[in-house]
């Protein structure tokens, strides 16, 4: 440790997300290459989740008929998903649209997160799930699924499936998703620092740095 080095200047980064969400998938990994560029800073990164598709059923709805219902058709769909997918090369992500073959409902997701989040893993357990469906094709709506991935990141996956069979962390979660609503929020992801600075969409981090910046000058 150098004794000599200045201190790190904190900042408190709420992130609005969900996990069914590909720009979040690039906005939270654009987040993270922000903040390894910037070591002066340190980061203390609040995940708040959002329910894009509240509505949806607790078993999800088949990949084409929510494109139908979302685009109004593949077409749109495909053109859009190829913009992504090229922007997530440009950033080492791979997004595999085609292996999605149902749209999850993402409550239980989030709710992992959240458990995660109790043992220190929640910044290891985002992208782990935003891998899994964008990368792998993975239904992060099943509880079985959810616990292999809790297992992979270090956490007892038998107890994790326990605590998903519940109700556990659900009311939290909705929760956040109102207090999102009721700030305005209406696209994800969100970035909010400071409690007081905030950007939405899947920013560059050239657009990130300017945020942090003006957060710390401003508090």
């Amino acid at each position: 440790m150098n004794v000599l080095a200045p201190p790190r200047a904190r900042l408190q980064i709420e992130v609005v997300y969900d996990l069914v969400c590909p720009w979040c998938y690039l906005g939270t990994h654009r987040l993270r290459r922000t903040l390894r560029a910037r070591p002066d800073l340190a980061a203390d990164i609040v995940w708040r989740p959002f329910l894009l598709n509240p509505d949806i059923a607790p078993g999800g709805v088949p990949r084409q008929d929510y494109l139908l219902r979302k685009f109004g058709g593949e077409d749109r769909a495909r053109r859009l998903h190829a913009t992504i997918a090229e922007l997530g090369r440009a950033e080492g992500l791979r997004f595999a649209f085609d292996k999605i073959r149902r749209i999850p409902p993402s409550l239980d997701a989030h709710r992992l997160v959240r458990l995660a989040d109790r043992q220190g893993l929640a910044d290891a357990a985002v992208p782990a799930l935003f891998e899994a469906y964008f990368r792998d094709g993975m239904d992060i709506g099943d509880q079985a699924t959810l616990a292999a991935i809790a297992g992979s990141l270090g956490l007892d996956a038998a107890a994790t499936r326990r605590a998903l069979a519940g109700t556990q962390e659900a009311e939290a979660v909705h929760a956040d998703n109102l207090r999102a609503h009721r700030l305005g929020i209406n696209g994800v992801p969100c970035f909010v620092v400071q409690g007081r600075h905030a950007i939405a969409g899947a920013q560059e981090p050239e657009v990130l740095e300017r945020l942090l910046d003006v957060a710390l000058v401003e508090g």
